[in-house]
């Protein structure tokens, strides 16, 4: 059985247990760790410079790397999506290319090698398939061609949900997914801080990201906090130590 056949039928069976057109993400991210050599994958999408919207992935820790790449500001995942071209990092590639990340990453995660595949398609330029591995090493061992296959299938997916989508909707049900659903909170958030402070949507985001690095937790969670107003604007400084991306 072909690797894409091997696909179809995993992500026909993952239906059983994820049901519901909000959850196909994160059956699609669950499937390709499930059919390729990995221990983990995430789904995301890149609408405009700094907004990345987390679509699915397929246990926690994939969540969290995902969460810690857009906190920081960088990662393989934003490098693939700036350059159009897979990224393929191992545990010295991380640890020399994205030093925040990968301090975080380290710290709270298993994961020590990362590979990044943009979509293609209508997808292209803002799509991207991350592949995660505990071991530091394992990433030579998967093959590109075999994830490039799976990448486009996943793409194939979302192009198939598009087109199946009522006219009257404001878009795919997938962009409903839960982790797509708390990652709004960080736009909220910006708005918050944007006209609060009198700052730019852009250093909005920074002085966020900023505040989530120096308290050593996710953006989400600091977005929530000001959108709740747990975290009064006054109490967020910019941190001259803190990543930017």
């Amino acid at each position: 059985m072909s690797i894409l056949e091997r696909f179809s039928v995993a992500l026909a069976a993952s239906a059983v247990e994820l049901p519901g057109p909000e959850l196909v993400p994160e059956r699609l991210a669950r499937t390709a760790a499930q059919v390729l050599p990995v221990d983990g994958a995430g789904l995301s999408l890149f609408f405009t410079s700094g907004r990345r919207l987390p679509l699915g992935a397929s246990d926690d820790d994939a969540a969290v790397a995902e969460r810690l790449q857009f906190t920081v500001g960088e990662g393989p995942c934003l490098s693939a999506h700036a350059t159009g071209r897979p990224v393929t990092a191992d545990e010295a590639t991380i640890r020399l290319r994205w030093p925040a990340f990968y301090e975080e990453l380290s710290a709270r995660t298993a994961i020590r090698g990362v590979i990044s595949l943009p979509m293609e398609d209508e997808f292209r330029g803002f799509g991207a398939l991350d592949l995660y591995l505990a071991e530091p090493g394992d990433v030579r061992a998967v093959s590109l061609a075999d994830a490039l296959d799976v990448v486009a299938e996943v793409a194939g997916v979302f192009r198939a949900t598009n087109r199946r989508a009522s006219p009257q909707a404001d878009g795919p049900a997938w962009l409903d997914a839960p982790s797509a659903g708390r990652r709004s909170l960080v736009w909220q958030a910006m708005g918050f801080v944007n006209a609060g402070l009198g700052i730019s949507s852009a250093d909005a985001l920074e002085l966020l990201r900023a505040h989530a690095y120096g308290e050593g937790v996710d953006l989400d969670e600091v977005a929530a906090r000001v959108v709740a107003r747990e975290l009064p604007l006054e109490e967020l400084s910019l941190d001259s130590d803190a990543p930017h991306g």
